[in-house]
C-alpha cells in the first residue's frame, strides 16, 4: 500500500513512517521544508513539497497529522488564527488534492485518517467523555470542529473518513512528556493547580497502531478517541512520574501563575476531559499500554 503523510517528520508522524516501512508499505511524506524532514526520516520515504507531487502515482490511504504546536506560542488572537490556518488549510489541500486525481481517471485513496485531538470536547470537569458528548463551546472546541469540517467534503467522494481525537502523547523524544521530565528528574516536578483536571493520555506506539487499524479496517468511519483507556488526572498523572523517576513531586504551579505566564493557552494544562476510546475498543482494538503506569514502565526503563 503507498500511504500519503502530511506532518510526517513530527513526532508521531516518523514513528508512523518507520512503521509503515517495516510491514512493507511505501511512504509519501508532504513537507513545506523537504530537505530538512528527509533528513529526520527514513532514506526509504519519498518527501515531497505537496501532495501533488503524488498525483501520477495516487496514495491508497491518507494520513493528516499537519498543523502547527498548539502550546508552541501564547493563543494571542493572531495565533489563534494561525493554528486554525494551518489546520484547515493542509486539509483543504489533501481534499483538493483527492478532487484532482478523481479528474485524473486514477484510483481515488480508500480512506483518509485525519487528526484532531481532545480539545474537540472543551472543558468537561469529571464527566466521562465517549465520542458522542456534546462539546463545550471554547477555542480548543473550534479549532477541533473547524479542522474536522475541513476533511468531511472528502466523503462525497467515496473516501471512507476516520477522525482521530488524540489525547496527550507520551514518549521519551518529544511531545509533552520530554518537556516534563527535566524538572521531574531533579524532583522538581508537581501538579498544575488543584490537579483534579483529566489528562488524557496515550503512548505514541499506541496512537500508532491506531492509526494502522483505521487505515485497515474498512468498516471505521467517523469520530474516534485517540486516547489510552484509562485517563488520570493531573496529580495522578505527576505521582506516577515521579514514582517511576523514584523522585518527590513536592512543587505544583499555582494556577495564578499559569494563568499569569500563559493567558488563555493555560486552559490546555488547568482544564480537560476524562475521554474514552469508546469506538476504538468497541471496534476491538486493543491497547499495548492501558494504563500510566505501563506506559511510563516502558517509556522510563532506561532513565
Amino acid at each position: 500500500m503507498r500511504v500519503l503523510i502530511t506532518g510526517g517528520s513530527g513526532f508521531v508522524g516518523r514513528r508512523l513512517c518507520e512503521r509503515l516501512l517495516a510491514r512493507g508499505d511505501r511512504v509519501d511524506v508532504v513537507s513545506r521544508s523537504p530537505s530538512k524532514a528527509a533528513r529526520t526520516l527514513p532514506g526509504e520515504c519519498q518527501v515531497r513539497d505537496s501532495a501533488m507531487g503524488s498525483i501520477e502515482t495516487p496514495p491508497e490511504a491518507i494520513v493528516n497529522l499537519a498543523g502547527e504546536s498548539i502550546a508552541g506560542k501564547r493563543w494571542s488572537e493572531t495565533q489563534k488564527k494561525r493554528l486554525l490556518a494551518s489546520r484547515v488549510e493542509a486539509t483543504t489541500t489533501l481534499v483538493e488534492f483527492c478532487r484532482a486525481i478523481e479528474k485524473t481517471g486514477k484510483p481515488l485513496p480508500t480512506v483518509m485518517v485525519s487528526g484532531s485531538a481532545m480539545g474537540y470536547y472543551g472543558d468537561q470537569g469529571s464527566r466521562v467523555v465517549d465520542e458522542q458528548t456534546p462539546p463545550h463551546a471554547e477555542f480548543a472546541h473550534r479549532l477541533c470542529a473547524q479542522w474536522e469540517a475541513a476533511a468531511e467534503p472528502v466523503t462525497a467522494l467515496g473516501v471512507r473518513l476516520a477522525l482521530l481525537r488524540t489525547g496527550l502523547v507520551l514518549d521519551a523524544d518529544g511531545g509533552t512528556l520530554a518537556k516534563m521530565l527535566p524538572p521531574f528528574k531533579f524532583g522538581l516536578g508537581g501538579r498544575f493547580g488543584d490537579g483534579r483536571q483529566f489528562m488524557p493520555w496515550v503512548h505514541r506506539d499506541d496512537l500508532v497502531e491506531a492509526i494502522l487499524y483505521l487505515i485497515d479496517q474498512p468498516s471505521l468511519e467517523g469520530p474516534f478517541n485517540g486516547s489510552a483507556p484509562h485517563p488520570v488526572t493531573n496529580a495522578e498523572f505527576t505521582r506516577t512520574l515521579a514514582r517511576q523517576l523514584h523522585r518527590p513531586a513536592l512543587f505544583p504551579v499555582p494556577a495564578f501563575a499559569l494563568k499569569a505566564g500563559l493567558g488563555e493557552m493555560s486552559r490546555l494544562l488547568l482544564t480537560g476531559a476524562d475521554m474514552r476510546p469508546a469506538r476504538l475498543q468497541g471496534a476491538g482494538f486493543d491497547f499495548r499500554y492501558p494504563t500510566l503506569e505501563d506506559a511510563l514502565k516502558e517509556i522510563l526503563a532506561d532513565a
